[in-house]
């Protein structure tokens, strides 16, 4: 298999990411790969990057000025000119001073050079990826989530949000009477986001009275929807008891439940 295919494999491996949007994995993909010409063709050179966003098919274009034959041979950059003859080889119309365009195939940038543009691209769209899903949950700490458990261990759990990204759920925030495998479906509350050498750690809770809140706004539509009764405060032991304080148009009431 050769480099141009390599490319459009991993370019249809980035495709299946949910948390980066097409329009901007283009744009990182012209990046890298603008970034690897001016390092193999110099800062001067002009070059357009064309990526087609369904089958990652990539073309680039480099332009150069037609000078005379006498001159190129005295110009020490020759990757922005191209002599009159060479020109004029492709279409004898040229003449000197008009801009010259030829397509470069990746090929040309050698194996080892494409390797490392691939590494490189690889590494900007997880990076973009992360900083995405970071933006996607920043603001949403104490939302009420539907998450699947995909991996359990000792003192936490990892759960997948319905778009696949992780969530952690440690020992101290999970009810004491829980017990989850693999595949089961739990409720919880995002409780913390954060980024740790550039990786998004998102934490939930099932023990936070904002958790216990949530569920009585999704239950009860007086709470929720039509906002008849409005919770004050909660204290809970978690899968014990727990006394929630509510206000109404006329009483203040209290709930008592065992959550």
């Amino acid at each position: 298999m050769g480099l141009q295919e390599n490319l459009i494999d991993t370019f249809a491996e980035f495709k299946e990411l949910k948390n980066i949007d097409r329009s901007t994995m283009i744009g990182v993909m012209k990046d890298v790969f603008s970034s690897t010409l001016v390092k193999l063709y110099g800062e001067d050179s002009k070059f357009n990057v064309i990526v087609n966003d369904k089958t990652g098919d990539l073309e680039i274009w480099r332009t150069r000025t037609v000078v005379e034959d006498d001159d190129y041979d005295e110009i020490e950059d020759k990757y922005t000119k191209i002599p009159l003859s060479e020109a004029q080889k492709i279409d004898e119309d040229y003449e000197v001073g008009e801009e010259y365009s030829d397509e470069i195939r990746l090929q040309d940038f050698g194996r080892r050079a494409i390797l490392a543009l691939k590494q490189n691209l690889q590494a900007k769209i997880m990076e973009r990826e992360k900083d995405n899903i970071y933006l996607r949950y920043k603001d949403r700490i104490g939302e009420l989530i539907t998450a699947e458990v995909y991996q359990v261990w000792k003192r936490e759990i990892l759960v997948r949000d319905e778009e696949g990204t992780e969530l952690l759920l440690s020992k101290q925030d999970q009810i004491p009477s829980d017990k989850y495998r693999k595949g089961d479906t739990l409720k919880a509350v995002i409780s913390s986001v954060e980024l740790k050498n550039g990786s998004p750690i998102i934490k939930i809770s099932r023990t936070s009275e904002k958790f216990l809140e949530r569920l009585f706004e999704q239950e009860i539509p007086e709470i929720g929807d039509s906002g008849l009764i409005t919770i004050k405060k909660i204290v809970r032991i978690p899968g014990e008891r727990a006394k929630v304080a509510v206000e109404s148009y006329d009483e203040q009431r209290f709930l008592r439940s065992r959550l």
